[in-house]
């Protein structure tokens, strides 16, 4: 143990720095978010992630919002297991044929006034996977979206602007 621990402190960080215009990007979105979490949600606001059968792009690049690099918690977004607690459902992915019903639970178990993102192409339109015999399409065709993040997948710089662009409409 001591060995891994003496490896780890002698190879320090080995993340890469985001390039200069990401970094300003992500800086002037996330003062702006945070303003606006502040105002509107007294600082904390509380997303439940749903995955309605994406491929997991989205959700690699929502994962990257919540990582070191980008620290959307500095901003006041936190993200939470159960949509009682939820103010926001990010959902990614075509909404399977399996996930109709979790999906709707999960809307109906989001205390009102809620906040539906649909992430990616598929979440907007179905994208690639459209309407088939397992897929019933996009989001809105389940339930009321309230804004939509295109991309395949978003960056997480357009994951946060399209997080504000929620907040800011509420």
């Amino acid at each position: 143990m001591i060995r891994i621990l003496r490896q780890i402190f002698r190879t320090g960080i080995v993340t890469e720095p985001l390039p200069g215009e990401v970094t300003a990007e992500i800086e002037q979105v996330g003062a702006r978010l945070e303003e606006t979490v502040r105002k509107r949600f007294s600082g904390s606001l509380a997303i439940r992630q749903v995955d309605a059968g994406s491929c997991n792009g989205c959700e690699l690049e929502i994962h990257a919002i919540n990582n070191p690099i980008y620290n959307c918690e500095r901003y006041g977004i936190h993200f939470t297991a159960s949509p009682r607690f939820a103010d926001m459902l990010l959902v990614t992915g075509p909404v399977t044929r399996n996930m109709e019903i979790a999906l709707r639970r999960t809307y109906n178990a989001t205390p009102s006034p809620k906040l539906v993102v649909a992430v990616g192409d598929c979440g907007c339109n179905g994208g690639i996977f459209g309407e088939s015999y397992a897929s019933l399409g996009g989001v809105s065709k389940i339930i009321p979206v309230d804004v939509y993040i295109p991309g395949c997948p978003p960056t997480p710089a357009a994951l946060l602007n399209g997080i504000l662009k929620a907040i800011s409409k509420f």
